[in-house]
């Protein structure tokens, strides 16, 4: 029997979809939200220290993940409508208010629930992807011909992701490898086991495929059991990757859905967390500091010695303890 069956779950419609759950608590409402390629189960270690602590923590199947409805339509995975489902499930959760905390994609979205809606969000916490102020760009250039111009010739993994279908063939060839590899990838024990000299940063030869650069490790990360890794290939085989990829499909249009927000920054107390190795995600010193200049009530910013882009899986016991202070600190 699983550690976390013990976990309530349920469906609720919002934002004109079913949407999965899984909580732990009662108490002040906080809601995580997942990434790419993940689940609500990376929160595991999160849903029980904090619904432990007197909060109602819910951790959000999001759209086009597990149990969640997967819409068809790529253009269903706006950051309107990821940001929208987020929002509509504080009032199907019978709530007003909230604690948004995201990782990864759910970085992103937890950032822009904020920034959108201070009268539902009361404060963010967020791990391993810094915040970005909405910004503008030239008539005729997207993000993505950004993207292809910082690779200089090689494929970054963001781009691979765009043709539908080719990432997915990739990746469901062989879900067991596709897991264990991206989970590995972006960890910090691909450094400590001398595989990398430091943390990746997506781009791989051009002619290649992303799960070519995987490496399998001779044993799981010691924050990765057999089981763990069992949850993310089934949920993953039975749903596909689809869903995950079409959030990337979307980038190119975060501009124009945020342009209204430009000039505007996020007020409520914030909270950001990451690791050393983590590259993928854009943590370098400069955007580190653009996002501190960025946020006037950031209360805190940690950064993880030898810990990688799966931040609260690698070091669960320390994020939950920020997390825990940060929300002694709201009144």
């Amino acid at each position: 029997m699983s550690a976390f069956s013990h976990f309530k779950t349920g469906i609720i419609a919002a934002n004109g979809i079913d949407i999965h759950y899984v909580e732990h608590g009662s108490g002040p409402l906080v809601i995580f939200c997942h990434g790419w390629p993940e689940s609500w189960y990376s929160w595991r270690h999160q849903l029980q220290a904090i619904g432990d602590a007197g909060f109602r923590a819910v951790a959000l199947h999001m759209r086009g993940y597990g149990e969640t409805t997967r819409p068809k339509d790529i253009e269903a995975y706006t950051i309107s409508h990821l940001v929208g489902d987020v929002v509509g499930s504080v009032t199907a959760l019978g709530e007003s208010e909230a604690i948004v905390v995201g990782h990864d994609w759910g970085g992103p979205v937890a950032w822009h629930s904020a920034l959108m809606r201070s009268d539902i969000f009361r404060a963010v916490a967020v791990l391993s992807v810094p915040f970005n102020p909405p910004f503008a760009l030239p008539d005729g250039v997207s993000i993505n011909d950004l993207m292809r111009q910082a690779a200089a010739g090689r494929q970054y993994y963001r781009l691979f992701f765009q043709e539908p279908g080719v990432a997915e063939a990739d990746f469901e060839k062989d879900v067991r490898k596709s897991m264990l590899g991206v989970l590995y990838a972006f960890s910090g024990d691909i450094v400590a086991d001398n595989i990398h000299s430091s943390g990746w940063d997506g781009h791989f030869p051009i002619e290649e495929t992303m799960t070519d650069q995987f490496v399998m490790p001779e044993k799981l990360p010691k924050w990765l059991s057999e089981q763990d890794l069992d949850f993310y290939v089934n949920e993953l085989s039975a749903s596909g990757f689809g869903g995950g990829f079409n959030w990337y499909r979307n980038i190119k249009r975060l501009p124009g859905h945020l342009a209204p927000f430009i000039g505007r920054t996020i007020e409520q107390p914030a909270l950001y967390l990451y690791g050393e190795h983590d590259m993928v995600a854009g943590n370098t010193a400069e955007a580190i500091a653009g996002m501190q200049a960025s946020l006037p009530d950031l209360r805190k910013c940690v950064k993880y010695q030898g810990a990688g882009h799966w931040l609260q899986q690698e070091r669960a016991e320390e994020v939950n303890n920020e997390l825990l202070a940060f929300f002694a600190t709201l009144s």
